[in-house]
């Protein structure tokens, strides 16, 4: 079995990383050559397809997260993001968890909410009448969708809510359709439409709103991890590292920030395989405030022993099938790198980035503070910035870092001096 704790994998060429990357998830020379291509991976004429009024491509740096063994197996996971340190601290992170065995984490199975909006009914009476109709209702939603059908899939329940609007009562019917490896929003919403005109001959109403729910707390996933307390830094560490979550658990201003560091890896994974990191974020930020208080989403103790125990859980919509990740070329191999075979196993391995990269975010806060890292990828990108070649940057680095002057002004002050 592949071992992704590579040493010094940060110290290597661009070649020797992929030749690392294509051993452990055995790419072909096709799928190398699209990681090289400088265009990111994707023409002009495919993106003109994707969107409205395209005028080019956009680039993002991709990157691999190493040292990471979730369920027992190893991975090395494809991240774009463009801030610094962010790949390095879930990489860190990894290593440490994987002192105690990596990360434990369990996701439910795929299912999606789509929501009808039913509008001038009688709450009780629709309902009623609804609930009478509910085989035909879902026979319909499910005649729209053969692929999950065969599958024994696709829409399994209906469930009914009144919301008591300034504007007056309504109606909200709800179909919870069991999608596979989908994500999952064009097949909810497709059922979602097509029952519409039944649910309003059944109802009488007016069915408004046909849409799935990006809110997917039918999809939570649940990461563990237990990081040593010496490897940590000691006691002392470990009870920081608490009291900083706490600080996070209790306002909101702190709580935005540490979520933020969280979404940096679980989104950075998102974006490397074509998931929709909008529909993520909203979820994850909804599921912060479910208890009316915008709140950590991950949750950080000590066992028996005095190790750091980090949880995260988080509603996430992703799939392996269809979307964006069937259609960029890049988004492909990095699927491929990935290794996932399934929704759920996607979902996991983006939880436990998340997990990782909150370890390290608070770990840093509470030691050295988050700068000392952070400072150097941004000198390095400044000296690029001023004009640096790669032979030269190394050099300009250090001595912004030595006189503690990081600044583009300086970084051309000391190309200069070359």
């Amino acid at each position: 079995m592949p071992d992704s704790s590579i040493s010094k994998f940060f110290k290597k060429s661009r070649k020797e990383r992929l030749d690392v990357v294509a051993n452990f998830a055995n790419l072909s020379n096709e799928e190398l050559k699209i990681l090289q291509n400088d265009n990111g991976g994707i023409s002009f004429d495919k993106a003109d397809k994707m969107v409205e009024n395209a005028i080019g491509t956009f680039s993002l740096p991709l990157g691999i997260a190493t040292n990471f063994k979730i369920n027992g197996k190893d991975y090395v996971v494809p991240m774009v993001i463009e801030e610094p340190s962010v790949i390095a601290a879930a990489s860190k992170g990894a290593k440490v968890a994987r002192i105690k065995g990596g990360f434990e984490v369990s996701a439910d199975e795929s299912f999606s909410i789509g929501q009808i909006q039913v509008l001038d009914v009688d709450i009780q009476s629709a309902i009623s009448k609804i609930k009478n109709s509910t085989n035909e209702i879902l026979q319909l939603a499910n005649s729209k969708s053969n692929t999950l059908s065969k599958m024994g899939k696709g829409a399994k329940e209906i469930s009914y809510k009144e919301i008591d609007a300034p504007s007056g009562k309504m109606l909200i019917v709800e179909l919870l359709i069991d999608v596979g490896d989908a994500m999952g929003a064009n097949v909810t919403n497709t059922m979602c439409e097509a029952v519409s005109p039944l649910i309003e001959k059944i109802t009488g109403g007016r069915a408004l709103l046909r849409i799935l729910s990006n809110y997917s707390t039918r999809r939570m996933v649940k990461a563990k991890a237990v990081f040593e307390k010496e490897a940590v830094g000691g006691k002392q560490v470990v009870d920081d590292i608490i009291s900083a979550f706490e600080f996070a658990d209790n306002d909101v201003y702190r709580a935005v920030t540490h979520n933020k560091g969280i979404m940096n890896g679980i989104i950075a994974v998102a974006n490397a395989v074509g998931q929709d990191s909008r529909a993520i974020e909203a979820a994850a930020n909804a599921y912060a405030a479910q208890t009316g208080t915008y709140r950590s989403l991950s949750k950080w103790s000590k066992d028996d022993e005095g190790n750091l125990v980090g949880t995260l859980e988080i509603p996430l919509s992703v799939g392996i099938v269809g979307g964006i990740a069937n259609v960029h070329p890049v988004a492909k191999v990095c699927a491929k790198i990935l290794g996932a075979t399934s929704a759920q196993e996607l979902a996991c391995a983006m939880t436990a980035a998340g997990l990782a990269q909150n370890y390290s975010a608070i770990r840093a806060l509470t030691t050295e503070g988050i700068q000392k890292g952070h400072m150097r990828l941004h000198a390095r990108n400044l000296a690029s910035a001023a004009g640096a070649r790669p032979d030269q940057i190394d050099e300009i680095v250090q001595k912004m870092i030595e006189e503690k002057k990081i600044s583009l002004d300086r970084a051309k002050e000391l190309l200069e001096q070359i």
